[in-house]
């Protein structure tokens, strides 16, 4: 154990005193407050109060056109082409013609402009006339607006788990949010710092330091000591990220009062089409669903089983980890070069890319069903497919199950990489092949 301890900190010290990984380790963080802050301050750069001339030939809108404080309209007359060399004349931003039509078959309506027409004021501009045409429409009908809006009704129906414990609300996009990071962080985890025990084990071999290493230990205490060395540098540098980001998020959004642009899936959320103009009675039930949505999300939150997340999260990251760490040190002891490596990565591979696929088409439609089951309990996909299921609440028994799956899973493929690994890493200038790898798992060293 005490070889085995040396070995450890040879590797986490060596690693955690690169260049690479302090560059890394402070640059990441930077890049990821970029990634937030930097759309929101282009969308506010690239902002400006836009002008547009409407020839209105219908005469239905030229009363109806509300300026806004980014959006200021200048009706005017005359014909099309007057009115296209009037606007050539001034630094507008378009303009729109509105035909002679009928509101029961709107059509012909044209923005020109000198330049590409903002997609933004498109969006507002048909926003603005579908709603005139249906205004005219209602009027037409005899049908009073406001009177119909006050006969919409608006559903929502909240999810509620009954389990031993009680009930508890329940909502989907949190629940799913949550499994799915936690599967994202561990999917990447594995292959980042699988690799470079991988590459570590070659770079060893290749340079023969490993003939002098295995005269003092035994090839399992090596392989452990990689393992285990290269997953602690791996924790370091993930909670550093974590701990920096939240300081340099908060930082530059406190110096610059920058709140950061939502996303195309809030915009969804919010059913807000981009650049829209919303009036007063939508704004306020906007800012309503908004704070519903809020409450419920905050909700869910609460009454997710923190403790057991954080804590199935942190087996599972090792667990995986540890089963697929030793297998890429077996790829690394059995080829010579990373060129090699191909052939051997790709079988150890597919299980987590398939498992990281069906995560999102299979589990999260139907969390309790037989194949995630069975993926959870199969120790090569467990790891991703369990974390996406614990936030849905998962049967003890099927946890303990899973767990003690990978265990086993992990000592024998602790087992097979312990006897490729230390026939492998004493073996040069060979084209390994399967065959040749099973033999190695029988030979007597």
């Amino acid at each position: 154990m005490h070889k085995i301890w040396l070995i450890i900190q040879r590797e986490y010290l060596t690693r955690v005193r690169k260049k690479s990984f302090i560059i890394m380790t402070f640059l990441t963080p930077l890049l990821l407050a970029a990634f937030m802050i930097v759309p929101a301050l282009l969308a506010t750069v690239s902002s400006s109060s836009d002008v547009v001339m409407v020839l209105d030939e219908s005469g239905l809108f030229t009363d109806k056109l509300e300026t806004k404080k980014d959006l200021q309209f200048i009706p005017i007359q005359g014909d099309l082409e007057s009115a296209k060399e009037l606007y050539r004349e001034t630094g507008n931003t378009a303009l729109l013609y509105i035909p002679k039509m009928d509101i029961n078959d709107p059509q012909g309506f044209k923005v020109y402009s000198k330049k590409n027409t903002n997609i933004q004021t498109k969006a507002r501009l048909e926003n603005m006339l579908e709603k005139e045409i249906e205004n005219q429409r209602f009027i037409a009908s005899g049908i009073d607006r406001e009177q119909l809006n006050k006969m919409k009704a608006d559903i929502s129906i909240t999810t509620v788990n009954l389990s031993d414990e009680g009930e508890r609300d329940n909502n989907a996009w949190v629940t799913s949010g949550a499994g799915i990071v936690a599967a994202v962080i561990i999917y990447f985890f594995i292959f980042m710092y699988g690799v470079q025990i991988m590459r570590g084990v070659i770079e060893e071999k290749t340079n023969r330091i490993v003939e002098v290493i295995i005269s003092s230990v035994k090839p399992f205490q090596l392989m452990m000591g990689k393992i285990v060395g290269i997953a602690a540098v791996g924790l370091t540098q993930f909670l550093l990220w974590v701990i920096l980001s939240m300081v340099v998020v908060t930082g530059v959004r406190a110096a610059f009062g920058i709140n950061p642009a939502p996303s195309p899936a809030e915009q969804m959320m919010s059913g807000r089409v981009a650049g829209a103009d919303l009036t007063e009675e939508e704004q306020a039930a906007e800012e309503s669903n908004t704070k519903e949505v809020m409450g419920t999300t905050l909700s869910a939150l609460s009454n997710l089983n923190i403790p057991l997340i954080l804590g199935t999260f942190l087996f599972y990251f090792l667990g995986g980890y540890l089963l697929y760490g030793s297998l890429f040190g077996a790829v690394g002891a059995a080829v010579d070069n990373e060129t090699d490596t191909q052939q051997f990565m790709f079988p150890i591979t597919i299980p987590l890319v398939i498992s990281f696929i069906l995560s999102y088409s299979v589990v999260l439609q139907n969390p309790d069903g037989p194949v995630a089951f069975w993926l959870s309990v199969i120790p090569l996909t467990s790891p991703i497919i369990m974390m996406v299921r614990v936030p849905f609440g998962v049967p003890t028994w099927e946890l303990l199950v899973s767990m003690g799956a990978l265990i086993l899973g992990f000592i024998f493929t602790t087992w097979i990489a312990a006897r490729i690994y230390r026939v492998g890493i004493l073996m040069y200038g060979k084209k390994v092949s399967y065959r040749e790898l099973s033999k190695w798992l029988f030979y007597r060293v």
